[in-house]
């Protein structure tokens, strides 16, 4: 193991007890704020949340046309090399992001709420490029699963989240027996993380830099979890080698 592996190591327990840890008060108070605003919406615009999610999850794992892309193939390369290419790649689409963010966010209301299947659009087709970056098809119906709990794993409740890195961590263990994911729960939890923030993008006249800051870092956060996640396979897999 070289140096930067040693290093990754490090870094995954890390990410670990930072992914196993309860929210701290400050996020426990700002999610009963976000939770009080979210009841306020018209009952409309929750199932709008809620459909959005749906749709987007069963095209995705139907295999739609989320695939088409660049076609780039990432072979032989080492695990340093295949984060520096997420890195790039997760810079480009952090700021696709923002720019879509500060365009809906400056449209009030309406165009705001445009802004969430265009946001989940782009998330997905960053986890299908991250997905290739370290070696996996996301034509592969089980590598979309592994995707959509990455997913999870990024915008889920503190409960939920623990669940879902249990099945992350021993996904190399034991594939051909991994849960398939529960889609209704990944809708509601989905839903229910939009972040106080994500709800002032609706605002006029504030909603365009929140939306584009916000964005911003919502890429940032998966960015950070499909790294690790991924990273996590990689080194179960060169474990169960030795």
């Amino acid at each position: 193991m070289d140096s930067y592996e040693l290093r990754i190591q490090y870094e995954l327990s890390r990410w670990k007890q930072k992914v196993m840890s309860d929210s701290n008060i400050f996020q426990t108070s700002a999610k009963k704020v976000q939770l009080k605003l979210q009841s306020l919406l018209p009952e409309q615009i929750q199932d709008l949340l809620t459909k959005t999610v749906k749709n987007m999850t069963v095209l995705f794992m139907g295999g739609s046309t989320v695939f088409n892309g660049s076609g780039e193939e990432y072979e032989a390369l080492t695990l340093r090399e295949r984060d520096l290419i997420l890195d790039k790649k997760l810079n480009e689409y952090k700021k696709i992001s923002a720019v879509e963010g500060a365009g809906t966010g400056a449209g009030g209301i309406l165009l705001g709420l445009a802004d969430f299947p265009l946001l989940l659009g782009i998330k997905i087709r960053f986890l299908v490029e991250a997905a290739k970056i370290y070696g996996y098809s996301p034509k592969d119906e089980l590598e979309r699963q592994f995707m959509l709990y990455i997913f999870q794993l990024a915008f889920s409740s503190d409960s939920h989240r623990k669940k879902v890195f249990q099945v992350i961590e021993k996904w190399e263990d034991k594939v051909d027996e991994n849960p398939q994911v529960n889609w209704e729960q990944l809708q509601l939890e989905y839903r229910d993380h939009i972040d106080l923030a994500k709800l002032l993008q609706l605002v006029p006249i504030i909603g365009a830099p929140v939306g584009a800051y916000v964005n911003y870092q919502l890429l940032e956060q998966l960015g950070e979890t499909a790294k690790n996640a991924y990273r996590l396979r990689y080194m179960k897999k060169k474990d169960d080698l030795i």
